[in-house]
């Protein structure tokens, strides 16, 4: 059993910057940020297969950076330049340990084991 707890979250205006947080209470190999806005389906931002950055959605690359302390066992989600459709609950998956890097590149939500309760991020206009 793998415990997540998400902080960061909050309210900012369009082009401004949030960092996401990631506490987890074991370490996994695979380990992903996902969002989900009201009325669209759950979407993968990013994930990461130990040190390597496995994944980052297109709607995002060169503004949300992914990144982990493994040590730490945390996972980090830093967000800049947010816009209005970066609205969303981010939340924090962990996949089962046996996951390979391979299988963690194309994960979807259904694949991960192990979720938190999810940070409310607004960007207003």
């Amino acid at each position: 059993q793998v415990q997540l707890v998400e902080s960061g979250g909050g309210s900012v205006q369009a082009g401004g910057s949030l960092r996401l947080s990631c506490a987890a209470s074991a370490y996994r190999n695979c380990m992903a940020w996902f969002r989900h806005a009201p009325g669209k389906e759950r979407e993968r931002v990013g994930s990461m297969y130990r040190a390597d950055i496995a994944y980052v959605a297109d709607s995002v690359k060169g503004r949300f950076t992914i990144s982990r302390d493994s040590a730490k066992k945390t996972l980090s989600l830093q967000m800049n330049s947010l816009k209005p459709e970066d609205t969303a609950i981010y939340y924090c998956a962990a996949a089962s340990p046996a996951m390979l890097r391979s299988t963690c590149i194309g994960a979807l939500a259904a694949e991960f084991d192990y979720w938190g309760q999810g940070t409310q991020v607004t960007v207003s206009s």
